[in-house]
């Protein structure tokens, strides 16, 4: 037991305040992250949307968000993360209530595409922020703490907004543009230039060359490509994989419910301590390649094994393991390509690669299932799965 304790109290020390700070803010901003999870319900129930329409207005999202990761990245290189990570909040908080006043499917395409450049353009500022207040021996950590400030605010956040949903979707809208306003408070009381000495004090990329700039990178390039793929495969488990659980393995709603927290309990309670554990070693992109090598079988077990209840708690913890391990070492390798200048361009990208596959990622996954069936995509997530593993390999015997 003391064993365990102290693994634990090793995986937690360490980190700067700041990076404590950062995860804080991204708690609280992700805590009132109510209204993404039920967009669709409030624009075909409140709004009387057709799907269609409902779908129309996801897309315009998914159009936003690749936008504003590419776009945030450059911003965050021009004008630094501090400034970008205010700037985004606020506005995007502002405008969680504006989109609650609309009413037309014009405005609101318009107003949820402005919402996702918002929202999404915080994203490489905060990635930036991370290796800002991070020293290299632990930066994967503190992105395992940023992300495990993001689940638990996800988790906080879904189940207080199923709540509110069944009664006033309108509140939703208020909730999150105060949260996200209330996160740049917090961020301006404890991490302004003024409060931490870690932050910087005007732009320091003023004057510098853009030679290293992240799309002129082949190898980053190839990186993002990866990626993208990898991330188009493990978005199914928020799109296809409920559905199959339920159309296929006759999995009762609150049992897939469970199945899908589990993912998010697990990251949370064992995630640090497992990076703590790899990091020293230095193989990191061993282990992005093993990560996604677990994650595309956790789909394909379907295939392999009977089994239902037993079977399905069996491929999420295949698919959490696989998670733990890819998601956080992928960090360190854009991070390890990059300078203070142009940081936030490659982190840019990132996002977007991410934000890419969870547009592509469902559409697609949905289209296989519903055309070939579930069997087929397994199949073919599994395949793309070793692609990716073997890719992300070869980009560990190419020199920087």
């Amino acid at each position: 037991m003391n064993r365990i304790f102290n693994l634990y109290k090793s995986a937690y020390s360490g980190l700067s305040p700041a990076s404590w700070w950062l995860s804080l803010v991204m708690l609280i901003n992700r805590s009132g992250t109510m209204v993404s999870p039920f967009i669709t319900l409030y624009l075909t129930e409140t709004m009387h949307f057709t799907i269609a329409k409902a779908g129309l207005v996801m897309s315009v999202y998914g159009l936003g968000a690749i936008c504003g990761g590419v776009l945030g990245g450059r911003l965050t290189d021009k004008f630094g993360f501090y400034n970008i990570q205010i700037s985004s909040l606020i506005c995007g908080g502002v405008m969680f209530i504006v989109l609650g006043q609309m009413r037309g499917l014009p405005m609101i395409c318009l107003c949820t595409f402005f919402l996702a450049v918002l929202n999404d353009a915080f994203r490489p500022a905060n990635a930036t922020a991370i290796a800002q207040y991070s020293k290299e021996d632990n930066r994967i950590r503190s992105y395992s703490l940023n992300r495990l400030a993001i689940n638990l605010g996800w988790a906080i956040g879904g189940a207080i907004g199923g709540f509110i949903a069944s009664h006033n979707y309108q509140l939703l809208f208020w909730i999150d543009g105060l949260t996200n306003i209330g996160a740049a408070i917090l961020l301006r009381m404890v991490l302004s230039p003024s409060k931490n000495k870690q932050t910087p004090t005007h732009n320091t990329n003023a004057g510098k060359t853009n030679a290293n700039e992240a799309i002129k990178d082949k190898i980053y390039l190839v990186f993002i490509f990866l990626t993208i793929i990898f991330g188009i495969c493990f978005f199914q488990i928020f799109s296809t994989l409920p559905l199959f659980y339920h159309q296929e393995l006759k999995l009762t709603p609150f049992f897939i419910g469970v199945v899908m927290s589990v993912n998010g309990l697990l990251i949370a309670l064992f995630e640090m301590a497992l990076v703590f554990t790899l990091e020293p070693k230095n193989k990191n992109i061993l282990f992005i390649s093993i990560g996604i090598l677990f994650c595309g079988l956790s789909f394909v077990v379907f295939n392999l094994l009977p089994g239902r209840e037993l079977l399905t708690i069996g491929a999420i913890l295949l698919l959490t393991l696989g998670e733990m391990l890819s998601m956080p070492f992928m960090n360190s390798f854009w991070v390890s390509r990059t300078t203070a200048h142009n940081r936030g361009q490659y982190a840019g990208l990132f996002t977007a690669a991410w934000s890419i596959a969870q547009v592509t990622g469902p559409y697609a996954g949905s289209q296989v299932a519903q055309h070939l069936g579930f069997r087929t995509l397994w199949w073919i997530v599994g395949g793309i799965s070793i692609l990716a593993a073997v890719g992300f390999r070869w980009l560990g015997t190419v020199k920087k």
